[in-house]
Order: structure tokens, then sequence, then C-alpha cells
């Protein structure tokens, strides 16, 4: 029988193997944490000696996980939400009231679903209603006071001194290999609906360097916008969470993008407990975890 006395599983450790995981590599990863990529390897490294398995694969070209690292994959996501939600729960405070919440769909399918499930589960007396909303919309809802805050995308250089940062990404121009562009003449354009900033930027600068986009496809959900991409439609501007592997990034042709940040920005009115709490706890966890995990 196996001795478990003498065995343990690394906080820290594990906590480096999710980032592995959430940003593709250690070198990611230890950016992410504020840690060197030696530290990263270092926790890695014991955890295996501990475990006396291998987590990870050093060959060029493999998966970066093994089964093992895999399988602790799993336990790791559960482990690291009870350890943190413990911690949560012994600054629970009375809390109760109300705030309504916008998020942007690409929000709602990571893991602040979790953060947000975890908030109701050591504040019960706070109801949280959320509204999905394209981040144009929520802006428009935040200047009337139709929500409390609101986590959206703008641009890098739209940040203000009152919003809280959550972490920035990239914006490209991108096609598919199978999609020949046109010399000359309009380039096919797939574009999110009329309340996209990617949109209005796209057609602004269209008009302003000379390179005509023709809309052929207009969706409101990025899955859409992916698909036409992927079956060769034409180009869009999509983040960094969803390139795909099938597609190809266009440096050429079209003036590059500006930087995107995701930010908490709250609606101009006095602030109340609930709202504090929920907002330093989505700031805490994206500290911790570089970003917002997307769940596929």
């Amino acid at each position: 029988m196996t001795d478990l006395s003498s065995r343990r599983l690394d906080i820290d450790a594990l906590r480096a193997l999710r980032a592995i995981r959430q940003h593709g590599g250690i070198t990611r990863a230890a950016e992410a944490l504020g840690l060197t990529q030696s530290a990263v390897s270092h926790k890695i490294k014991r955890l295996e000696t501990s475990l006396d398995c291998d987590l990870l694969t050093r060959k060029s070209g493999a998966p970066t996980f093994t089964a093992a690292g895999e399988d602790l994959l799993d336990y790791a996501t559960r482990i690291l939400g009870l350890h943190d939600e413990a911690l949560l729960s012994l600054t629970k405070t009375d809390l109760a009231g109300r705030i309504l919440l916008g998020l942007t769909e690409d929000t709602t399918c990571s893991d602040l679903s979790r953060i947000l499930g975890r908030f109701h589960r050591l504040h019960p007396q706070v109801a949280v209603r959320t509204k999905v909303r394209m981040s144009l919309v929520l802006r428009g809802m935040l200047e009337r006071g139709e929500l409390d805050a609101a986590i959206l995308q703008i641009f890098a250089h739209e940040v203000r001194p009152t919003d809280v940062v959550l972490f920035r990404e990239g914006l490209h121009w991108v096609n598919s290999p199978k999609l020949a562009l046109p010399t000359d003449g309009p380039i096919p354009f797939l574009s999110f609906d009329d309340d996209c900033f990617y949109r209005h930027w796209a057609l602004d600068i269209g008009q302003d360097s000379g390179a005509l986009l023709e809309t052929v496809f207009e969706c409101s959900s990025a899955a859409g916008i992916i698909a036409g991409v992927t079956a060769g439609l034409g180009v869009a501007l999509l983040s960094d969470r969803h390139l795909r592997p099938e597609m190809e990034i266009l440096a050429t042709r079209l003036p590059a993008p500006p930087a995107l940040t995701y930010v908490v920005r709250r609606a101009r009115k006095a602030r109340n407990p609930a709202l504090d709490s929920l907002v330093a706890g989505i700031e805490a966890e994206v500290s911790r975890t570089g970003g917002l995990s997307l769940v596929v």
C-alpha cells in the first residue's frame, strides 16, 4: 500500500500547473503569475518528484501534459477552487443588497461564472442580477444608470482612471488560408452587428486607409464569426482568445488594430460594500491567474 503520509500537493505548484494550461506554456504562465520561468519549472519539478511521475512532456512537438498531468489538472481546478473559497469564507461579512452587473458574451463563457457562484455562496444576501450585452451597449447602460458595474472590452487607449483593469488582449485581422483575398476591389468582411465597437473601428479605418471592406456576413456571436472565418467567407477582427490553429493572422493589407483591455467599469454613483467586495474578488482572481480562462 502506498504511504501517503509523506506526499503533499503543494497549492502554489498546483496553481502553476493550472497557469501552464491556461496560458499555453511555462513562459507565459510565469509572466501571468509574476514569477521567473525557472521558479515555475522548479515548482513543477518538485511536484513531480513528490508524486513520482512526470506531469509535463519535455519532447518538442509533443502535448504539453502527460496523461498523469491531465488527470492532476482536473483535481487541481477543484482543489484550488475550494482552497480559495475557504480563505474567502474566513473574511465573510454580512453583506446584503443588490448588484446590477453587465457582462459580455465571452466573459460569461469564462471562469467568471465560477467566481460569481462562489460570491453567491459566500454572500447569499446579495442578489446579483446580470445582463449580457455587447460592450458598446453596456457602456450606454452604465451612462444611463441602468447598471451598477460592467465587465467589458475597450480599446487600451480608452481606459479611464476609475476603471479596474483586469487584463489585456491583442486584436487581429484573421482569415482562412482557403480564402484568396482579391488584389484589388473590396475585401469580404465578417462583422459583428451594429453594436460592436470592432465594427465601428474597422469601417472607420477602412475609409481612412483606403482599404475597402464589404460586409458579407453579420453575426452577434463570436461562434458565428469563427465559423465564418474557418469556412473561408472573409476576414474578421478577433481577439487572442478566439484565435484558432486553422486561421492565419493578416499582417499586411489592413492597418494593425489597437490592443484590447478588459475592465470593470462602474456607474457614476455612490459605491456600495457588496459591489466593492465583488469587484475586489474578481480583481484578485484575475491577478492570480493572469486572465479569465475560456471555458470550452
